[in-house]
Protein backbone atom coordinates (compact mmCIF):
# COMPACT_ATOMS: atom_id res chain seq x y z
CA UNK A 1 0.00 0.00 0.00
CA UNK A 2 1.06 3.56 -0.94
CA UNK A 3 0.11 6.15 2.02
CA UNK A 4 0.91 8.53 0.41
CA UNK A 5 -0.99 8.00 -2.86
CA UNK A 6 -3.98 6.67 -0.35
CA UNK A 7 -3.65 9.92 1.83
CA UNK A 8 -3.93 12.05 -1.86
CA UNK A 9 -7.16 10.38 -2.63
CA UNK A 10 -8.54 10.23 0.81
CA UNK A 11 -8.14 14.04 1.49
CA UNK A 12 -9.95 14.86 -1.94
CA UNK A 13 -12.84 12.42 -0.69
CA UNK A 14 -13.03 14.19 2.65
CA UNK A 15 -13.32 17.52 1.09
CA UNK A 16 -15.65 16.68 -1.31
CA UNK A 17 -18.02 14.83 1.55
CA UNK A 18 -17.04 18.67 3.45
CA UNK A 19 -19.09 20.27 0.18
CA UNK A 20 -22.12 17.77 0.63
CA UNK A 21 -22.40 18.81 4.14
CA UNK A 22 -21.81 22.30 3.76
CA UNK A 23 -24.27 22.39 0.86
CA UNK A 24 -26.94 20.07 2.95
CA UNK A 25 -26.93 22.23 5.71
CA UNK A 26 -28.32 25.16 4.23
CA UNK A 27 -31.29 22.40 3.77
CA UNK A 28 -31.87 21.13 6.53
CA UNK A 29 -35.04 20.25 8.23
CA UNK A 30 -35.96 20.08 12.24
CA UNK A 31 -37.55 16.94 11.17
CA UNK A 32 -34.15 15.46 10.01
CA UNK A 33 -32.86 16.44 13.64
CA UNK A 34 -32.98 12.97 16.00
CA UNK A 35 -31.72 12.32 19.26
CA UNK A 36 -29.42 8.93 19.79
CA UNK A 37 -30.02 7.19 23.06
CA UNK A 38 -27.51 9.43 24.99
CA UNK A 39 -29.36 12.02 24.18
CA UNK A 40 -26.84 13.10 21.87
CA UNK A 41 -27.95 15.25 18.80
CA UNK A 42 -28.10 13.40 15.17
CA UNK A 43 -28.92 14.14 11.67
CA UNK A 44 -29.49 12.95 8.15
CA UNK A 45 -26.69 14.44 7.12
CA UNK A 46 -24.59 13.26 9.57
CA UNK A 47 -25.98 9.77 8.25
CA UNK A 48 -25.24 10.82 4.73
CA UNK A 49 -21.96 11.91 5.06
CA UNK A 50 -20.77 8.78 6.42
CA UNK A 51 -22.19 7.08 3.66
CA UNK A 52 -20.26 8.57 1.56
CA UNK A 53 -17.23 8.35 3.10
CA UNK A 54 -17.51 4.57 3.79
CA UNK A 55 -18.56 4.32 0.46
CA UNK A 56 -15.58 5.77 -1.27
CA UNK A 57 -12.81 4.88 1.16
CA UNK A 58 -14.33 1.03 0.85
CA UNK A 59 -13.53 1.48 -2.44
CA UNK A 60 -9.93 2.89 -1.83
CA UNK A 61 -8.74 -0.03 0.54
CA UNK A 62 -11.24 -2.91 -0.17
CA UNK A 63 -10.49 -5.10 2.34
CA UNK A 64 -10.06 -2.74 5.36
CA UNK A 65 -12.83 -2.24 7.83
CA UNK A 66 -14.68 0.69 9.68
CA UNK A 67 -15.06 2.38 12.94
CA UNK A 68 -17.28 4.99 12.62
CA UNK A 69 -19.58 7.19 14.87
CA UNK A 70 -23.29 6.57 13.41
CA UNK A 71 -24.00 2.97 11.22
CA UNK A 72 -20.43 1.22 11.02
CA UNK A 73 -18.56 -1.02 13.45
CA UNK A 74 -17.47 -3.89 11.46
CA UNK A 75 -16.64 -6.86 14.01
CA UNK A 76 -14.35 -8.57 11.29
CA UNK A 77 -10.81 -8.35 11.90
CA UNK A 78 -8.43 -6.58 9.55
CA UNK A 79 -4.80 -4.89 9.74
CA UNK A 80 -6.51 -1.99 8.12
CA UNK A 81 -9.43 0.24 9.70
CA UNK A 82 -11.09 3.43 8.90
CA UNK A 83 -11.91 5.28 12.12
CA UNK A 84 -14.54 8.15 10.97
CA UNK A 85 -16.86 10.63 12.63
CA UNK A 86 -18.35 12.66 9.40
CA UNK A 87 -19.25 15.11 11.97
CA UNK A 88 -17.53 15.68 14.92
CA UNK A 89 -19.41 18.89 16.90
CA UNK A 90 -23.19 18.03 15.47
CA UNK A 91 -24.70 20.73 18.24
CA UNK A 92 -22.49 22.93 16.50
CA UNK A 93 -23.86 21.84 13.24
CA UNK A 94 -27.43 21.99 14.66
CA UNK A 95 -27.26 25.11 15.47
CA UNK A 96 -25.34 26.57 13.17
CA UNK A 97 -22.11 27.26 15.43
CA UNK A 98 -18.93 27.57 12.92
CA UNK A 99 -16.91 24.61 14.67
CA UNK A 100 -17.55 21.09 13.01
CA UNK A 101 -15.43 18.83 11.00
CA UNK A 102 -14.78 15.90 9.80
CA UNK A 103 -12.48 13.22 11.12
CA UNK A 104 -11.15 10.30 9.53
CA UNK A 105 -8.05 8.04 10.88
CA UNK A 106 -6.43 4.61 9.28
CA UNK A 107 -5.52 2.53 11.81
CA UNK A 108 -2.67 -0.35 10.65
CA UNK A 109 -1.71 -3.31 12.90
CA UNK A 110 -2.00 -1.71 15.74
CA UNK A 111 -1.01 2.10 15.21
CA UNK A 112 -2.23 4.92 13.62
CA UNK A 113 -0.92 6.06 9.91
CA UNK A 114 -2.69 9.01 8.67
CA UNK A 115 -5.28 11.22 10.37
CA UNK A 116 -6.98 14.01 8.47
CA UNK A 117 -9.26 16.85 10.46
CA UNK A 118 -11.19 19.01 8.14
CA UNK A 119 -12.92 22.22 9.49
CA UNK A 120 -16.01 22.50 7.34
CA UNK A 121 -17.07 26.41 7.54
CA UNK A 122 -13.35 27.75 7.90
CA UNK A 123 -11.90 25.21 4.98
CA UNK A 124 -8.86 24.04 7.27
CA UNK A 125 -7.89 20.57 6.87
CA UNK A 126 -5.42 19.68 9.14
CA UNK A 127 -3.37 16.15 8.00
CA UNK A 128 -0.52 14.30 8.24
CA UNK A 129 0.48 10.55 6.95
CA UNK A 130 3.18 8.17 8.52
CA UNK A 131 5.73 8.79 5.41
CA UNK A 132 5.69 12.47 5.92
CA UNK A 133 7.56 14.82 9.01
CA UNK A 134 5.50 17.53 9.76
CA UNK A 135 1.80 17.95 10.18
CA UNK A 136 0.05 20.56 7.72
CA UNK A 137 -2.83 23.08 8.01
CA UNK A 138 -3.71 23.04 4.09
CA UNK A 139 -0.16 23.56 2.77
CA UNK A 140 1.46 24.80 5.42
CA UNK A 141 3.65 22.72 8.14
CA UNK A 142 2.44 23.18 11.68
CA UNK A 143 4.07 22.60 15.59
CA UNK A 144 2.75 22.33 19.01
CA UNK A 145 2.95 25.49 20.63
CA UNK A 146 6.27 26.64 23.01
CA UNK A 147 4.28 27.77 25.80
CA UNK A 148 6.55 26.41 28.81
CA UNK A 149 4.63 26.70 31.74
CA UNK A 150 1.05 25.89 32.71
CA UNK A 151 0.18 28.92 34.09
CA UNK A 152 0.88 31.01 30.82
CA UNK A 153 -1.61 27.68 29.07
CA UNK A 154 -4.57 28.33 26.99
CA UNK A 155 -6.56 24.97 27.46
CA UNK A 156 -9.09 23.41 25.51
CA UNK A 157 -12.13 20.75 27.10
CA UNK A 158 -15.33 19.53 26.14
CA UNK A 159 -18.40 18.96 28.70
CA UNK A 160 -19.64 15.79 29.78
CA UNK A 161 -23.67 14.66 29.39
CA UNK A 162 -25.39 15.35 32.66
CA UNK A 163 -25.18 11.92 33.34
CA UNK A 164 -22.02 11.67 33.17
CA UNK A 165 -21.05 9.42 36.42
CA UNK A 166 -17.25 11.63 37.22
CA UNK A 167 -19.37 14.94 37.09
CA UNK A 168 -17.82 15.90 40.77
CA UNK A 169 -13.79 15.16 39.17
CA UNK A 170 -14.70 17.22 36.03
CA UNK A 171 -15.76 19.78 37.66
CA UNK A 172 -12.95 19.91 40.33
CA UNK A 173 -10.18 19.51 37.44
CA UNK A 174 -11.98 22.64 35.71
CA UNK A 175 -11.83 24.85 38.89
CA UNK A 176 -8.30 24.12 39.34
CA UNK A 177 -7.33 24.68 35.33
CA UNK A 178 -9.58 27.92 35.76
CA UNK A 179 -7.27 29.12 38.32
CA UNK A 180 -3.78 28.02 37.17
CA UNK A 181 -4.04 29.13 33.13
CA UNK A 182 -4.81 31.92 30.80
CA UNK A 183 -8.02 30.13 30.24
CA UNK A 184 -9.85 27.36 29.66
CA UNK A 185 -12.12 26.96 25.83
CA UNK A 186 -14.87 24.49 24.83
CA UNK A 187 -14.62 24.81 20.98
CA UNK A 188 -17.78 21.41 21.10
CA UNK A 189 -15.96 19.40 18.77
CA UNK A 190 -13.25 17.21 20.81
CA UNK A 191 -11.45 16.72 17.00
CA UNK A 192 -10.93 20.51 16.76
CA UNK A 193 -9.48 20.79 19.98
CA UNK A 194 -6.47 18.39 19.47
CA UNK A 195 -6.51 19.89 15.94
CA UNK A 196 -5.81 23.18 17.65
CA UNK A 197 -3.36 21.84 19.97
CA UNK A 198 -1.05 20.23 17.10
CA UNK A 199 -1.04 23.69 15.13
CA UNK A 200 -0.50 25.31 18.76
CA UNK A 201 -3.64 27.87 19.10
CA UNK A 202 -4.40 25.99 22.36
CA UNK A 203 -1.37 24.39 24.47
CA UNK A 204 -3.49 21.40 25.97
CA UNK A 205 -6.33 19.36 25.66
CA UNK A 206 -8.09 17.54 28.80
CA UNK A 207 -11.56 15.34 28.32
CA UNK A 208 -13.99 12.41 29.28
CA UNK A 209 -15.95 9.96 27.72
CA UNK A 210 -14.97 10.26 23.97
CA UNK A 211 -15.06 7.38 21.34
CA UNK A 212 -12.21 6.09 18.94
CA UNK A 213 -14.04 8.42 16.11
CA UNK A 214 -13.38 11.48 18.35
CA UNK A 215 -9.80 11.18 19.06
CA UNK A 216 -7.89 9.41 16.56
CA UNK A 217 -6.64 11.54 14.20
CA UNK A 218 -6.37 14.13 16.23
CA UNK A 219 -3.95 12.45 18.28
CA UNK A 220 -2.10 11.26 15.64
CA UNK A 221 -1.78 15.01 14.48
CA UNK A 222 -0.68 16.16 18.41
CA UNK A 223 1.49 13.35 18.08
CA UNK A 224 3.33 14.08 14.51
CA UNK A 225 3.02 18.07 15.52
CA UNK A 226 5.29 17.29 18.65
CA UNK A 227 3.06 17.22 21.11
CA UNK A 228 2.10 14.09 24.05
CA UNK A 229 -1.06 12.28 24.09
CA UNK A 230 -1.82 10.55 26.60
CA UNK A 231 -4.56 8.77 29.19
CA UNK A 232 -5.05 10.29 32.70
CA UNK A 233 -2.47 8.04 34.41
CA UNK A 234 0.32 8.86 31.76
CA UNK A 235 -0.50 5.62 29.71
CA UNK A 236 -1.41 4.94 25.83
CA UNK A 237 -5.04 3.67 26.66
CA UNK A 238 -6.67 6.88 25.49
CA UNK A 239 -8.41 5.75 22.21
CA UNK A 240 -10.91 3.43 23.92
CA UNK A 241 -9.95 3.94 27.40
CA UNK A 242 -12.88 7.29 27.91
CA UNK A 243 -10.02 9.75 28.76
CA UNK A 244 -7.27 11.65 26.85
CA UNK A 245 -4.82 14.53 27.57
CA UNK A 246 -2.74 16.40 25.29
CA UNK A 247 -0.40 19.25 24.99
CA UNK A 248 2.62 20.25 24.04
CA UNK A 249 5.47 19.04 25.55
CA UNK A 250 6.72 21.85 27.88
CA UNK A 251 3.59 21.88 30.01
CA UNK A 252 3.08 17.87 30.07
CA UNK A 253 4.24 17.05 33.68
CA UNK A 254 3.10 20.04 35.21
CA UNK A 255 -0.92 19.28 33.65
CA UNK A 256 -0.97 15.70 34.02
CA UNK A 257 0.29 15.80 38.00
CA UNK A 258 -2.99 17.04 38.66
CA UNK A 259 -4.85 14.15 36.98
CA UNK A 260 -2.52 11.48 38.75
CA UNK A 261 -2.83 13.45 42.11
CA UNK A 262 -6.95 12.99 41.88
CA UNK A 263 -6.19 9.04 40.61
CA UNK A 264 -4.06 8.57 44.31
CA UNK A 265 -6.13 10.54 46.03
Amino acid sequence: MLIKKVADQCLNIVKDTADYIRTSRMKLQENEINYKNDQSLVTAIDVGAEERLVNKLGSLIPHATFLAEENHNDAAKSDLMWIIDPIDGTTNFVHNFPMYCISVALWHNGKIILGIIYEITSNECFWTHSEIGPVYLNNNPIRVSHVKTLSESVLATGFPPSTFPKMVEYVEHFKTFMTKTHGIRRLGSAAMDLAYVACGRCDGFFEYNLKPWDVAAGAYLVQKSGGMVTDFSGGNNFLHGGEILASNTWIYKEFIKYFILKTNE
